[in-house]
């Protein structure tokens, strides 16, 4: 869906801007008049342009500089210092280059008095649509600075659980490399010297050290191909889940796969529930809050729930009801205790509860699945080896009753 910038009045008379996502200006009129505006101009934004100056390939803002940075602009909103000097200072003390220039455009941009969300919304690949509604809602509301302290909470959250699930990831792909390596060292160099030895001797070749043989002679002969073969490999699977059809075919094994699938729900709907408790907690629209939310998450079929859900909700549903045509993708209990939080008119905090319980699972998953995997591993490099030893001590003791 494009992106509109809008200028808006309320009810009071107060001229508003900012940047909307809908369908078609007839969306945009309701969803701002759904938040109390009314729209008077609206246009659709260039992306392009607003994305080319940014795209970079040596310099990333990570999510620890983004929790530092949002913690130190809430300190210096509550001590009243104006938010171009607390830019400045924040420039100032940022080392990523990429961050720096972007706070000191900020900064110009907020003293020739556009909005602090508006300044923002400039570097979209540093400052998510999450955070630039949040900021917006903080400026209009008066409260920017419990906003902010909400954000840092929020990002800080988010890093954690991508970490964990990351570094669950981490022990099973260097001993996978390591196995790949030892495996090519293997066929380059020792079989084609006992292919020459055996051959020497005349012994007994089991078929199995055959193969090994064969492939050796095969490595050594196609070394090349056999490395830039994976290269290749790599290249084709990362490419293709940069597509639209990739994407969605790797979200639907995910949540097949019987290990991998309860962490992969729990981890998104933490995510989500996180974005959706933030966002009305500071008192964003429900409607608004469920467009920023559904691109806070990876998955295809979150996605895709929350945007079918955001249709019927627009319709008069409720939220719980409207999700609970996906209960096959949300791990149980989410959408009752969001039921709940709905007849009580505690929403938000039954959603901020949810977030912290999923949250917890998932931290709890990925230690389980680490210790797992390593035993796992351990007996499939221990096979390897044996595989390997066999195949290469058996020929030889066929060589030696030969000798004697």
């Amino acid at each position: 869906m494009p992106e509109y910038s809008y200028t808006a009045k309320s009810l009071n008379g107060e001229t508003v801007t900012g940047i909307l996502v809908a369908k078609d200006p007839r969306e945009l009129s309701q969803s701002l008049k759904n938040e109390g505006l009314f729209l008077i101009e609206a246009a659709v934004r260039n992306k392009k342009k607003a994305r080319e100056f940014s795209f970079s390939f040596s310099s990333r803002v990570s999510s620890a500089e983004k929790i530092l940075l949002t913690r130190n602009l809430s300190v210096m909103v509550a001590t009243g210092l104006s938010l171009v000097s607390s830019f400045e200072v924040l420039a100032a003390q940022s080392k990523n280059k990429k961050l720096k220039k972007a706070l000191l455009t900020v900064r110009e941009q907020i003293n020739k008095g556009i909005s602090l969300a508006e300044a923002l919304s400039q570097y979209p690949d540093i400052f998510s649509d999450f955070f630039l509604s949040m900021t917006k809602v903080g400026e209009e509301s008066g409260t920017l600075e419990d906003v902010l302290k909400i954000l840092a909470l929020q990002i800080e959250k988010e890093h954690k659980l991508k970490s964990a699930v990351q570094g669950a990831m981490i022990y099973p792909a260097i001993v996978l490399t390591l196995m790949i390596f030892v495996g090519y060292v293997v066929a380059l160099v020792v079989l084609p010297k006992l292919k020459d030895f055996f051959g020497a001797m005349n012994a007994k070749i089991p078929f199995y050290t055959k193969m090994l043989i064969d492939f050796g002679q095969f490595a050594t002969e196609q070394w090349l191909l056999l490395i830039i073969s994976p290269i290749v490999l790599i290249l084709a699977v990362w490419m293709s889940l940069k597509t639209k059809t990739g994407k969605r075919l790797m979200d639907t094994l995910l949540l097949k796969i019987p290990v991998i699938s309860p962490l992969v729900k729990e981890s998104n709907c933490a995510i989500l529930i996180r974005s959706l408790s933030s966002l009305l907690g500071s008192g964003v629209h429900l409607t608004r809050s469920l467009e920023v939310a559904a691109g806070t998450v990876g998955n295809f079929y979150f996605k895709k729930a929350v945007n079918e859900s955001l249709e019927k909700i627009k319709k008069g549903e409720k939220l719980s009801k409207a999700l609970s045509a996906y209960k096959d993708i949300f791990p149980f209990g989410a959408i009752e205790m969001l039921q709940v939080g709905e007849e009580t008119g505690k929403t938000s905090s039954v959603l901020k509860t949810l977030a912290n319980f999923y949250e917890d699972e998932v931290s709890a998953a990925t230690a389980k699945i680490s210790s797992v995997i390593e035993p796992v591993l351990i007996i499939i490099l221990g096979a390897a080896v044996a595989f390997f030893a066999f195949s290469i001590i058996q020929p030889m003791y066929s060589s030696l009753s030969i000798i004697q």
